[in-house]
């Protein structure tokens, strides 16, 4: 069926886009569907009938990136297909037996193929999201039963059906590089996407486990934790107090790390500027602006009795500190000190379960945003080490 495919198109496209298969198919955790590697491997990105654009893996700066076009195609049809008439909600890659994305067409319909039909990559139907379909109220899915070359060849002669009735071609025979993509170059996959396993107990800990143990089940620390090259007595020497256990056990296993590119919690023995005891420049600026306007600034700084120690912060700049209420430092609560809203009371738990439940999307708080409706939490959280480590 390709070679039916080539002969109706000729060879009329620029030469391809070299593609690391081995490499691709890694970080994809699936085996790409002989024709579609063909195609590519031989023309590169595609203008199929002035219609279809069947992408391919490049990279061009500032129009197109493929694994970024992966991801974003696969949220906004998730997205859009919220709440239109359909069997049950689709399942996207990298789920195990999801929709995967290899083009586009000009009347913003998507084309997938469904890995679940068979483990036979060569067996996977092409399913196509119309999203005209989603206005018009009806089921916008509506899957052709024939692999991609085959869905091509009859897209072209005679036409394929929409979802919601009308038709999709037949289209000229015509095979172009896509025009926006005309200095692509190979795409380099990012390193470190987890195997199947992985991303199953990783979804599980959304919803199950406590504390430490599905924390880092959730986020999983980096090998080196980056500490700083001080000691604990040190910090403690020059902060005036003991830290709570709590924390010193977090921070031994995630180190001085950006949560979720968005709460940064300094190197606690780092003796430099991204440090814990350098972050207590925070009390002073605070000191400063309580004296001019203690209506907005209204709470105590350490080492004043019941005042606040910062030990972490976020992209926005609010603080997040211990409120040091009582002799042992186990017990004080977690206290935000927002950046654009009034001050609030402590935070209703500790260290660990806040952020816990933060990552899983549970908890709000003025400093710890949630995310929307329609977001995937596992697309969300990472972890990038203050030593370089990207998790």
């Amino acid at each position: 069926m390709l070679d039916d495919l080539v002969d109706l198109l000729g060879p009329e496209a620029p030469g391809p886009v070299p593609v690391d298969w081995g490499g691709v198919e890694s970080w994809l955790g699936v085996t790409l569907p002989a024709d579609y590697k063909a195609l590519a491997s031989s023309y590169g990105p595609l203008d199929i009938g002035d219609f279809v654009w069947m992408h391919t893996p490049c990279v061009q700066e500032g129009r197109f990136d493929y694994g970024s076009w992966l991801k974003s195609t696969h949220r906004s049809c998730r997205i859009a297909s919220r709440g239109a008439p359909s069997h049950a909600p689709p399942v996207f890659w990298p789920e195990p037996g999801g929709l995967l994305a290899f083009g586009d067409t000009r009347a913003t319909s998507c084309l997938f193929w469904d890995t679940s039909a068979s483990d036979d990559p060569e067996a996977w139907p092409v399913v196509i999201f119309h999203k005209d379909a989603v206005y018009r109220g009806v089921n916008p899915w509506h899957g052709y039963g024939m692999p991609l070359a085959e869905t091509l060849t009859r897209l072209i002669r005679t036409g394929l059906p929409l979802p919601g009735g009308g038709t999709l071609g037949p289209l000229p025979t015509t095979m172009r590089r896509t025009a926006f993509l005309m200095e692509a170059r190979p795409w380099t996959p990012p390193s470190g996407r987890e195997d199947a396993e992985t991303r199953a107990r990783r979804r599980a800990a959304l919803t199950e486990g406590e504390g430490l143990e599905a924390l880092r089940i959730l986020l999983p620390p980096p090998r080196e934790p980056f500490l700083g090259d001080a000691d604990w007595a040190w910090v403690q020497e020059r902060l005036g107090t003991r830290l709570p256990a709590e924390y010193v056990t977090l921070m031994e296993t995630y180190g001085g790390s950006e949560w979720l590119g968005w709460l940064r919690l300094a190197a606690p023995r780092d003796t430099g500027q991204s440090g814990l005891v350098a972050e207590q420049w925070y009390r002073d600026a605070y000191r400063e602006l309580r004296e001019g306007h203690p209506e907005y600034h209204p709470l105590p700084v350490w080492p004043e009795k019941g005042g606040f120690l910062p030990f972490a912060s976020t992209l926005d700049g609010d603080g997040i500190c211990w409120l040091t209420d009582g002799d042992d430092p186990d017990d004080w609560p977690l206290i935000v000190i927002p950046r654009h809203a009034d001050q609030g009371g402590p935070l209703p738990t500790g260290l660990t379960d806040t952020l816990l439940e933060w990552l899983r999307g549970r908890f709000r708080w003025e400093g710890f945003p949630g995310y929307d409706v329609d977001d995937d939490p596992l697309e969300f959280i990472r972890l990038e080490s203050h030593g370089g480590v990207v998790r």
